[in-house]
């Protein structure tokens, strides 16, 4: 069986790299269980300074893997959503990545789609290439960033995680730097490599053990209280899209079409629109 994750570790710094390039690093369950063991690991390993987040062949993630929504649409029965259950579960994994005690850093070269980009926003520190693309695509296949809403909105704001969802906005690397999404911005592989040389660097400098310690005392548990019920709410709605507008939406995808309630708007039908309110000086 093909390695989905590469696991490396220089002095108590751990490299987890993604290597899945037919599916452009994929957030499929396969990919999530090896991600998932890979960071176990830096959670028991009392010597662990940070984590470094990275795909290879200079692509991070294209998001998540859709999968046989339908089968499992059809397997559902009584209280048994597996849709939903399916949804949860990359939730609770965000869930355990975000509350890892050391440094996180994520390094974004290629693309980070969807789940891919919420998964960069839950580190500590993020890297990006300039050239980087960037965009939440799920409201454009008629389903919810789900899971990775609430660490969407505390790494960006409520604001501005609005306006990239309802709009499916696509960005660089540049941009990801303006919004917050990025911390650095580097042009050149090379540069990427000295960023996150220096980013460990800092990190090497604090007490190991202070770092821990404060980031446990960052944790708000009244807060991850209200942010499970909110990825438990999350997972219902996200299967509920999928009995709805998702089914047509990812079958657009698949076939390379607009979806059905794709309508652009063109600046001359406002004006038309909009004209008879201008002929009698109305506001």
């Amino acid at each position: 069986m093909t390695r989905l994750v590469h696991h490396r570790r220089l002095d108590g710094f751990h490299f987890v790299v993604l290597d899945a390039p037919e599916t452009r690093n994929a957030l499929s369950p396969d990919m999530v269980q090896a991600i998932d063991a890979a960071i176990a690991v830096v959670r028991d390993d009392d010597g662990a300074r940070a984590v470094v987040l990275r795909g290879a062949g200079a692509m991070f993630s294209a998001g998540g893997n859709i999968g046989n929504f339908s089968q499992r649409l059809a397997e559902a029965s009584g209280d048994h959503d597996p849709v939903a259950a399916r949804n949860r579960e990359f939730g609770a994994f965000l869930e355990r990545f975000a509350q890892l005690d050391v440094p996180s850093v994520a390094v974004v070269e290629g693309a980070a789609i969807g789940g891919g980009l919420g998964l960069a926003c839950c580190c500590d520190f993020v890297i990006v290439a300039a050239d980087a693309k960037f965009a939440l695509t799920e409201t454009t296949l008629g389903i919810l960033p789900a899971q990775i809403a609430p660490f969407l909105v505390d790494r960006l704001g409520r604001a501005t995680t609005l306006r990239l969802t309802l709009s499916g906005q696509r960005f660089d690397g540049h941009t990801a730097l303006d919004l917050g999404v990025a911390d650095i911005a580097a042009e050149t592989r090379e540069e990427i490599e000295e960023c996150l040389a220096h980013v460990l660097s800092a990190i090497g400098r604090c007490g190991p053990r202070a770092n821990r310690r404060f980031k446990r005392l960052m944790r708000d548990e009244a807060a991850a209280d209200r942010r499970r019920a909110w990825l438990d709410a999350a997972a219902r709605g996200f299967s509920d899209c999928m009995r709805d507008e998702g089914a047509e939406g990812i079958a657009a995808f698949r076939d390379k079409r607009p979806a059905s309630w794709v309508r652009p708007v063109a600046a001359a039908e406002i004006r038309e629109t909009l004209a008879p309110l201008a002929i009698r000086g109305e506001a």
